[in-house]
């Protein structure tokens, strides 16, 4: 009798673990391929080669470019090469990217590890970057002012808190204010492995300024990509493993209230605003499993989605890009101006598009 009962408890955990992996399987894409969705004028940027995990493109075409991302569990060409922050100016005919300098006795440049970015221009005209990092494995925000003619970053503070342990990603609303993402990586590997696995709903949105600091939206299946419309009243956030997008509200005292939520058939990563028509710009992994678990014979793919009128009960979805990982692989942001395109990738090359 007890043979039976174990051999039965025995077939009901394989189960579960088999139905586990089927749903990990779905929630990661892992059976979808792409069909190729490529704009003709496109070349790669052969100078980033460690990565173009973030950028943001600034009115006056000028665009930041985080690069070199070291992710736990994530493929990286040059894992013992410190992380840059890369500048290009669009409105070159052909534009080159050059690596910024970065000042302040305080900062260390050797442990530099740059994930989400975002940008902030006070009314005098001085750019604030703001730069999330992991330096041993930890996560900081490095505020930086640019210094347009030393083509520099002055750095001026180092932003922790026990409320961001783990950020992803940030959009800055002041010098020192922005809202972050938080995922489980850089808090406990080990951890995030098996949230990821069983689909716990861990991840949340902190709202930071100096004076005050909370959670203002949690429950997310790996929260990641996040950003806020041009006329600042509501703030996206991209739901990596549950393929979604949603559209919260955003109040003068920095609440959110959740509006409406998009459903895509792939991993939704980095959203880029463009700041002229409200667009959204989504850099996404159509195959999650192969950004996990790296196969140079078999790369991950690229895509790029735009969303037009997502406040509508209609909102457009166009796939601008896609590509199955012979040219770009892992494609995390994609950022336009003036009918110039720039995806960006977590580990690989970074492409240069005219539309």
């Amino acid at each position: 009798m007890g043979k039976l009962v174990a051999l039965v408890l025995l077939g009901v955990g394989l189960s579960l673990v088999g139905e586990m992996f089927l749903a990990f399987r779905e929630r990661v894409n892992a059976s979808r391929e792409v069909e190729p969705v490529e704009p003709e004028n496109c070349h790669l940027i052969e100078e980033l080669e460690t990565g173009s995990e973030d950028m943001e493109i600034l009115p006056n075409g000028l665009a930041f470019i985080s690069s070199g991302l070291k992710y736990p569990g994530i493929k990286s060409f040059n894992p013992n090469s410190p992380g840059k922050i890369l500048l290009m100016d669009l409105n070159e005919e052909d534009p080159t990217v050059l690596e910024l300098g970065i000042t302040g006795s305080k900062f260390d440049v050797s442990s530099f590890n740059p994930h989400g970015i975002s940008t902030f221009t006070d009314e005098d005209n001085a750019m604030y970057l703001l730069v999330v990092n992991h330096p041993d494995a930890k996560s900081t925000v490095e505020l930086f002012k640019f210094q347009e003619e030393e083509k520099s970053l002055l750095h001026l503070k180092t932003i922790r808190h026990k409320l961001l342990p783990n950020l992803n990603d940030i959009v800055a609303v002041g010098p020192e204010h922005f809202y972050g993402t938080n995922d489980h990586y850089f808090l406990d590997p080990y951890l995030q492995s098996w949230e990821m696995y069983l689909g716990l709903a861990w991840s949340y949105v902190v709202y930071y300024s100096p004076s005050e600091v909370r959670v203002v939206a949690e429950g997310f299946d790996f929260a990641n990509g996040i950003n806020i419309s041009p006329d600042g009243k509501y703030v996206y956030i991209a739901e990596l493993l549950a393929h979604k997008i949603h559209v919260y509200e955003k109040h003068a005292n920095w609440t959110l209230t959740p509006l409406k939520s998009l459903d895509f058939n792939t991993l939704v990563d980095n959203i880029s605003v463009d700041p002229e028509t409200g667009d959204l710009w989504v850099g996404c992994h159509p195959n999650g499993m192969k950004i996990f678990f790296y196969d140079s014979e078999n790369p991950p793919a690229s895509e790029v989605l735009r969303i037009q009128n997502i406040l509508t009960e209609e909102p457009k979805v166009t796939q601008v890009y896609a590509e199955n990982g012979t040219v770009l692989q892992g494609s995390t942001v994609a950022s336009v101006y003036k009918g110039k395109l720039l995806i960006g990738t977590v580990f690989h090359k970074a492409l240069y598009c005219e539309l």
